[in-house]
């Protein structure tokens, strides 16, 4: 399924209440569902569900917003020139204060989803007419996106309001909650939502037991509890329901969705238009962005960083092989695209070029391009999946909790399960560039390996944030950063809207 379609789509946010006070607009839309007498049977509680991915695919997140905002705070990437907008310039470069439109879309696309899975979770015990297995799974499934949700504001926020019922009223707001707080709510809802759900993908694009765990495996990496990140992750492999595919391709390419190594994502559909909606409510299917943002032949607003393309191993910088990921990932001048037909030419690319093998060259991402198949020309909308998590993520964070739990062999052997892939087939570790032999050379390599793998899959940010605060970083990856670049700001909105919350509260440094 390309994307899972809101069919309720009028649920009234907090925030969007008009301000009008006429006596005779006071009234009733007989048109508009009611939540308090909507959510009755299976197929209304589903529509509150779809209403709730719906925002998932909206701008503010999965189509825009998140995967920039992740990208951007992190060392994989730079700027494509000029063309690259202001608004997300000042995160790249540490310059964003409280009123950066990208930093405010995020917050509110994750609220909205922790508001409509509120709905569903408080209305779900009402629905008398729905079975009680049926009950229980849509609940988990609405918990396992509220922790995501939380997961998010905690990690990158650090304090954020927590909110577990829907809001009607602005008076209704909270203060702002510590890490600590948010992050163990992000557990309980993550541990609930893996007890309530199956590992048979129900649908695509939803939210499984394999997704839950996954997550709680993220939230416990991050902070620092890595028995139970490993208890959490142990599980998924033992499911046996993941596998690694052969191809690494398939993971980024519209053809090969939904595959084994799929554990969570977000699906986009090329049908019609891309509406820059926020929310996802738009009555048709949800294309993506991503393609045009970063590709070659496009906008090319982001490019890979220096260090990313130097991070890929080849003779040149010292490795006994190219890595055939670096290949899979980045566009080089002279490639061909477009099932083979067209060949890149330097011309047609705009903006900032790398320095490649001593000299300079237009070097653009692959990864979630639709170039492969296409000539995207001036602006083309992508109907290629977001991958959120992939089984590989899962392997590379075992590697590492393996490595805290004392066990360097069995840290090794994920390692290598990954370089085994049949498409990339890299020497195994330890090899001349990245020896295994003591504990630190073995973290080198995981740090390396996820940085090649996951590239730009916004898995790093979040990486550096724990590795920097559990001081395993031997130096600072950003030339920008400060201490106050752990947080992001607390948006102005929030401030000025939320009446808990004053100017005091700011984080530290903006």
């Amino acid at each position: 399924m390309k994307k899972i379609i809101a069919t309720f789509l009028t649920i009234t946010l907090l925030f969007t209440v008009g301000a009008c006070s006429y006596d005779d607009l006071d009234k009733t839309d007989p048109n508009q569902l009611a939540v308090d007498t909507y959510y009755q049977n299976e197929s209304e509680l589903n529509s509150g569900l779809y209403a709730m991915y719906g925002v998932m695919s909206g701008g503010n997140l999965f189509s825009r917003y998140y995967w920039f905002f992740n990208d951007i705070r992190a060392d994989e990437v730079s700027s494509g020139g000029g063309q690259l907008a202001a608004e997300f310039n000042q995160v790249l470069n540490g310059a964003h204060d409280a009123s950066n439109p990208v930093n405010t879309g995020m917050w509110r696309g994750l609220y909205q989803v922790i508001h409509r899975a509120n709905i569903i979770i408080n209305k779900v015990p009402e629905a008398t007419e729905v079975d009680e297995s049926i009950r229980k799974k849509i609940i988990a499934e609405a918990r396992c996106a509220r922790g995501w949700a939380y997961y998010e504001l905690g990690t990158i926020w650090g304090r954020a309001p927590i909110y577990l019922t829907y809001v009607t009223d602005f008076s209704e707001t909270n203060p702002l909650s510590s890490r600590g707080e948010v992050l163990g709510q992000a557990v309980e809802d993550l541990t609930i939502a893996s007890e309530g759900l199956s590992f048979s993908k129900n649908e695509d694009g939803r939210m499984s037991k394999g997704t839950a765990l996954a997550l709680l495996g993220r939230v416990y990496m991050f902070t620092g509890d890595y028995t139970k990140a490993k208890d959490a992750l142990d599980q998924i492999v033992a499911s046996g329901n993941y596998a690694l595919v052969d191809e690494y391709d398939d993971n980024f390419q519209e053809e090969n969705e939904y595959n084994s190594e799929s554990v969570w994502e977000i699906g986009f559909a090329k049908i019609g238009a891309y509406d820059w909606s926020d929310t996802g409510d738009g009555t048709g299917n949800e294309a993506s962005i991503h393609s045009q943002e970063y590709s070659a032949y496009g906008w090319r607003n982001i490019i890979p960083s220096q260090k990313m393309l130097d991070e890929f191993e080849r003779p040149e910088n010292g490795a006994e092989k190219r890595d055939p990921r670096m290949d899979k990932n980045l566009y080089f001048v002279g490639d061909t695209f477009n099932n083979g037909t067209e060949v890149i030419e330097s011309s047609n690319i705009k903006g900032s070029a790398l320095i490649y093998n001593g000299k300079e060259m237009k070097i653009s991402w692959r990864k979630h391009s639709a170039m492969y198949k296409v000539n995207p020309g001036g602006y083309y909308e992508s109907g290629i999946n977001h991958r959120v998590i992939r089984y590989a993520e899962v392997l590379l964070n075992l590697a590492e909790c393996e490595l805290e739990a004392g066990d360097q062999n069995k840290s090794v052997e994920y390692l290598n399960m990954i370089r085994q892939r049949p498409s990339v087939n890299m020497p195994l570790y330890p090899t001349s560039k990245y020896p295994t032999g003591t504990k630190d050379e073995i973290f080198a390599a995981i740090m390396h390996e996820k940085m090649v793998e996951l590239a730009n899959e916004q898995v790093r940010n979040r990486d550096l944030l724990r590795w920097r605060a559990q001081g395993k970083l031997k130096e600072e990856p950003l030339d920008y950063y400060t201490d106050r670049h752990q947080f992001v700001p607390i948006p102005q909105q929030e401030i000025d809207n939320n009446a808990k919350i004053t100017e005091s509260d700011q984080n530290a440094g903006y």
